[in-house]
Formats: C-alpha cells, sequence, structure tokens
C-alpha cells in the first residue's frame, strides 16, 4: 500500500525517539521511501546514523547548510513528501507549531510545507494536560494537523496517565490509512463479532477463555475506516470501543446470537470472536458452596454462530467470515473448518500459549477461501485487521465487463 509513497519523519528530542528506528523499518518494509529531519535535541536520543542506515537516505538537520540550502533545500523538503510525519512530537514543537515559529530546519518545513501533517504526540501528563498544551491541539487542528494519540500508559519520569507516544504499529496503521481509498466500502453493512463469551455457572462463576478481542476490534475499526456501515458484537473484553462502530456489548453465546441475527442482513460477517463452545446444563441460582472434594458440572453445547450465519438464505451475508483458533495443525484444521460451517473464507490462527496470540498484539494467520489458502507473516494485529478488509473490499470491488 505504501509503495513510491515519500514520507517524511521529523523527529524531536523526546524520549520516545527511540522508537521511530522501529517506524522506519516497518514504513521500508511496506515499500514506502522516508526521509528524516532530526532537531538538535532528538540527537540526544538517537544518532544521524542510526537513522540514516534504516531509512537509507541522508539524515537532514542544518537549516543553513551551505550544501542543502543552495537549492532552497528546506522548500524542496516540505513540497516533496506526499506527508510529513511529526514524531515524537514534544510539547514544544507542538507549542511552536501553533504559533508558526521557523527557527530551525523541522518549524522551517512544517510552515513552508502544503502536505498532510500528522503529529504524534508524547510528553508527560502534567504538560498534555496543560493549558497551553490543549489550546495548541486545538489551534493545529484547526489546521488539519491529524493529531494521533496519546495512549494513556507509564512513562519514563515514573508517572502514569496520558501522553505516552503510540506505538509504531499504530502509526503504520494511520499512515496506511491516510494513502488508503476511506470510501472502498461505501453503502454496504458489516457485523463483527469480537471478544470472549462468558458462560454462567451460577451468580459468581463462569465458563470463559483467554481472548482479548484485540483482533475483533481491529477488523471492526479497518471496516468502519474503508466506510462500511459496521455493527461489533463484542463479549466481555477490556478493549475500547472503536469510532465509528455501532457497539452492542453481550455476556453469552446465546445472548451473542441473538444480537447477530437482528443485526442481519449485512453484507458482510466477520466471526472473529471465541464463542464458548459449552455452557452449563443448568445454571443455579445460588452459589455453590464448596462442600464436596469434587465438583460434576453437565454441559449442553452452544450454538454454533459462524454455521448459523453461512446458512443458505435470504439474510445470509454475502460475504462469511469465519475465525479458527486452534493449537496445531492449523492451516489443515482451518480447511476442514471452513468445509463444516460453510462460511465463504476462514482465519486460521495458532493460539497455543507459546503464540502469544491470545492477549498479544500480534498474529500469525492462514487464510482460507474457495479458491485455496495462503499463509501471512507474523504481524501486528492492527495490520492483519488492514490486510483483511483490503481483501474483503476487493471483492466486493466492481468487476469490468467483459466482451
Amino acid at each position: 500500500m505504501l509503495q513510491n509513497k515519500r514520507i517524511l519523519l521529523i523527529i524531536s528530542g523526546g524520549i520516545a525517539a527511540y522508537k521511530c528506528l522501529e517506524l522506519l523499518r516497518l514504513l521500508r518494509e511496506q515499500g514506502a521511501t522516508v526521509r528524516c529531519i532530526l532537531t538538535k535535541s532528538a540527537t540526544e536520543f538517537i544518532t544521524p546514523l542510526s537513522v540514516a542506515t534504516l531509512s537509507g537516505e541522508k539524515v537532514y538537520g542544518d537549516l543553513f547548510s551551505l550544501t542543502d540550502e543552495y537549492g532552497m533545500g528546506h522548500i524542496k523538503l516540505s513540497r516533496d513528501a506526499d506527508l510529513l510525519v511529526v514524531v515524537p512530537a514534544t510539547a514544544n514543537i507542538l507549542a511552536r507549531m501553533a504559533q508558526g515559529i521557523a527557527d530551525d530546519l523541522a518549524t522551517t518545513v512544517l510552515l513552508a510545507t502544503n502536505k498532510k501533517v500528522m503529529a504524534v504526540p508524547s510528553m508527560n501528563v502534567r504538560m498534555w494536560e496543560h493549558a497551553a498544551t490543549v489550546s495548541n491541539i486545538k489551534t493545529l487542528q484547526g489546521r488539519g494537523v491529524e493529531i494521533l494519540g496519546p495512549n494513556c500508559g507509564a512513562m519514563a519520569c515514573g508517572e502514569y496517565g496520558e501522553g505516552r507516544m503510540v506505538e509504531p504499529t499504530e502509526i503504520l496503521t494511520a499512515i496506511r490509512t491516510h494513502f488508503s481509498d476511506n470510501s472502498r466500502l461505501n453503502g454496504l453493512r458489516a457485523l463483527v463479532t469480537s471478544g470472549p463469551t462468558h458462560e454462567p455457572i451460577d451468580p459468581v462463576r463462569y465458563i470463559a477463555n483467554r481472548s482479548s478481542g484485540k483482533q475483533g476490534h481491529a477488523i471492526a475499526s479497518a471496516l468502519v475506516r474503508l466506510g462500511a456501515e459496521t455493527t461489533l458484537v463484542r463479549g466481555p473484553t477490556n478493549e475500547p470501543d472503536p469510532d465509528g462502530a455501532k457497539v452492542i456489548r453481550v455476556e453469552t453465546a446465546c445472548e451473542m446470537l441473538k444480537a447477530c441475527k437482528n443485526a442481519l442482513p449485512t453484507d458482510i460477517a466477520v466471526c472473529a470472536a471465541a464463542v464458548s463452545d459449552w455452557r452449563i446444563k443448568k445454571e443455579t441460582s445460588q452459589k455453590i458452596k464448596k462442600e464436596n472434594a469434587e465438583l460434576t458440572l453437565s454441559l449442553k453445547e452452544n450454538p454454533d454462530i459462524l454455521e448459523l450465519l453461512s446458512q443458505p438464505g435470504n439474510e445470509r451475508p454475502r460475504l462469511v467470515v469465519g475465525f479458527a483458533a486452534e493449537t496445531s495443525d492449523v492451516a489443515e484444521k482451518a480447511i476442514s473448518k471452513r468445509g463444516k460451517k460453510g462460511c465463504d473464507w476462514i482465519i486460521g490462527n495458532d493460539v497455543s500459549p507459546k503464540s502469544g496470540t491470545f492477549g498479544g498484539d500480534t498474529n500469525q494467520v492462514h487464510l482460507v477461501t474457495e479458491t485455496g489458502s495462503e499463509s501471512w507473516p507474523k504481524m501486528s494485529k492492527l495490520e492483519v485487521a488492514d490486510l483483511l478488509v483490503n481483501r474483503i473490499a476487493d471483492q466486493f470491488r466492481p468487476q469490468a465487463p467483459t466482451e
């Protein structure tokens, strides 16, 4: 998606500057051409040599370079790029951007550009919440600067709160979104299931699994970004609701099935939830007391949401995508499961403890379709979602007329 795209990274002086090295690697892997400007303070955290090595390009930093400025270098840098990304965007550089100050190469380029600018804030929580920073952010957003983050988390200073720079994979997703066609799924409706289900044993205990919901939520976000009217049916997770999606919260498999049926008809259904296969045959209304050394629970099978949505009928989605969470022989079991469930595509993924998939930020999947199967390299769940949803969009692309 980023092949031949020209990105200018403006790296300022914050502790999160080291993350730019990973971002550089990711952008180059996607085919982007990346040039970098380092502010003077940025060189206190990372070296121009490391940036040049990873970018494969000359690193810029001197506004008064005789060789670079002979051809009006700051103007050329500002206009040659397809996108400018300020990362990390410290409180200092955000303030200078808001005031239109141009006292070094970075701020001069930002003032001279006529291209899209994305800023990725990183600072102490008190600095982020300060009235001056709040005002500067509003000013920049009013001028069309896209602000990405920050996240909430632990900081190098030892404090906790908003101000932590978003991760390189999140920045990559935002950059890919910028260059994507955000209308590819306009006019289509999508249904996504995500997270685990909780099947009650008694009022205080339940059967569950280790699913975090990160993959399903990422898919719902990606569908929204490409223009689909998206309904997310989510089990109990700690993931934030995706912006732009209609969210329905459920607990059990039966509740999830009911919510999915109510969301029909849709054009697309992606069943990413790790739905419990069983529920208690008879739930008790009181807490079960530990009176015996052993306890026997009688289980009955839950409805198979993927199989039910895949059945032929007037309300069957035009494309049904399922997930096959396996701990061994992932590709083979995914192929078999697609045939049994009747879905169009199925995503096989390894959820064994060694994979780190459940609860983690990465996934390695096998896509099985009616034409065959393919293995994708290990990547972030955001990237998996992005790639999958673009494949879905390809399925709904108008076909060229044949003679």
